[in-house]
């Protein structure tokens, strides 16, 4: 391969994960073409973008981007996909329900909420992830909980006390 094509490459894959908050590193060796195209097809309806990688290429491209991307550079051996996602734990969670019908694709690592997950074993701490939009709505919904308490203890309470002073003025 040119250099220019491998810098047009490296270029390519750094704009993919520059334009993607979270991106998982997997390994689909194994996948005959119709379980491929299969996974594919899944990545598109859960807005997954799919792309196959050489590792030194990719390990370049991390390199010039920023945060420090090191920590997934061990992980860069054999063959690597990118599975591409602006929901964090999406990538997850497909990973998962495909490999129990395939075997295949396994997880090498990832780069989610911006935090390191890497081996196999991570899986289901990424599945568990909530996205920072979900958490902003679970906290939400916490601090609005009480208030509605209160609203709702000073409507029916004060439903109570005039019907308390009605029925004393009507006593008179």
């Amino acid at each position: 391969m040119k250099k220019e094509d491998k810098s047009t490459i490296i270029e390519q894959i750094k704009a993919n994960v520059g334009g993607y908050s979270h991106f998982y590193l997997v390994d689909i060796t194994g996948l005959n073409a119709e379980k491929t195209s299969n996974l594919r097809r899944l990545c598109f309806k859960e807005d997954i973008k799919l792309v196959v990688v050489k590792n030194t290429l990719l390990e370049k491209a991390l390199d010039a981007l920023e945060p420090d991307y090191s920590p997934l550079y061990e992980t860069l051996k054999g063959s690597t996909s990118l599975l591409l996602s602006n929901t964090g734990n999406a990538p997850a969670k497909l990973i998962k329900d495909f490999s129990a019908k395939a075997g295949r694709p396994t997880l090498k690592a990832a780069y989610v909420e911006e935090s390191f997950y890497i081996g196999e074993n991570q899986l289901e701490a990424l599945i568990s992830i909530k996205s920072k939009n979900e958490l902003i709505g679970d906290v939400i919904a916490l601090l609005q909980s009480p208030a509605k308490n209160v609203v709702s203890a000073l409507q029916s309470g004060g439903n109570t006390i005039h019907g308390v002073l009605k029925t004393l003025a009507e006593k008179k």
